[in-house]
């Protein structure tokens, strides 16, 4: 009997001591969490803060990966909106110091002069699209932002309609906590990844992505807002095997587009290709590393500069 005892004793301290060390040490058990809406598709939950593989993130009011923000009342202060998916919002491996928006806010407080003082927010979750972009900017505005910038990538221009299907289904897009540490590690790494409904669409999606960041800039437009689109291409387009034939026109269109609606727009294809080991700008085929966030938040802000 006592030995029974001591046994369960020493098993219950082990998962204890694990289910601490699993949360404390790498941040499982406390997800981002995601919430479902009816125009957007889906947003992260406002008002996060959580340290996920050592990595702190942070989410306001408006389900920003930024710090809270409250109604401009100081004009020495400059307001720039970045709007984005995965790129933009860097996710869990990346810091909230090293995010692109983060790393503009100090290029430009750095370099800008002129007592000012910056603040640039980020709007972005993962696999948005520019129909989910437009529709967050209707939901909420643009805060009173002197510029807006839309980073896009390549596969963003073929993205699908907004849908919260994924939310609660796809274990990536949670939309509540686990039970444990433990219990999140076992779904994630042991068990089958649940079926998730897709989203079926069909015709033209490029065109519905292009008329989508045609309304952000006239919302931008009726601000009073200076609105900017740039573009980072995926590994393959950088390098080997290149770009796709779909993917060739569609820049090709894309480019067209941005000449006759007059967009200030920023194709960062050719400036990754002159980086020396341009691999080394992406952790894969789409993400960017720290370098390539530095690359990207470098030149944005000197093209901020140029027309500020």
């Amino acid at each position: 009997m006592k030995i029974a005892l001591i046994i369960s004793t020493v098993i219950i301290g082990l998962v204890g001591l694990l289910e601490i060390s699993l949360r404390l040490v790498v941040g499982f058990g406390n997800p981002l969490t995601y919430t479902a809406d009816n125009k957007i598709g889906y947003l992260l939950t406002p008002n996060q803060n959580v340290s996920r593989f050592g990595k702190r993130i942070k989410i306001n009011q408006y389900s920003m990966r930024s710090n809270p923000i409250k109604p401009l009342t100081d004009n020495s202060i400059v307001r720039i909106f970045l709007l984005g998916d995965s790129v933009a919002n860097g996710c869990w491996w990346t810091d909230q110091k090293d995010t692109i928006s983060e790393i503009i806010q100090r290029y430009l407080s750095e370099n800008l002069g002129n007592n000012q003082n910056i603040e640039v927010l980020n709007a972005s979750a993962n696999s948005w699209g520019p129909r989910n972009e437009l529709a967050y900017v209707e939901k909420f505005g643009l805060f009173d932002a002197e510029i807006i910038v839309l980073l896009i990538n390549t596969d963003d221009l073929f993205a699908k309609a907004p849908s919260s299907l994924v939310v609660g289904s796809d274990r990536n897009y949670p939309d509540k906590k686990p039970p444990s540490a433990i219990s999140e590690v076992i779904s994630r790494y042991f068990l089958s990844a649940p079926k998730v409904p897709e989203v079926h669409e069909e015709g033209d999606r490029v065109g519905l992505n292009l008329e989508a960041i045609k309304k952000i800039q006239e919302i931008a437009q009726q601000n009073n807002s200076k609105f900017m689109l740039a573009m980072t291409p995926l590994l393959r387009e950088v390098g080997e095997p290149g770009p796709r034939d779909y993917e060739i026109k569609t820049r090709q269109r894309l480019e067209e587009f941005t000449q006759t609606e007059n967009i200030l727009y920023l194709d960062f294809l050719d400036i990754f290709k002159s980086v020396s080991q341009s691999g080394s700008l992406y952790r894969d085929h789409i993400h960017l590393s720290p370098q390539g966030n530095q690359v990207v938040s470098e030149t944005i802000s000197k093209l901020i500069m140029s027309i500020n």
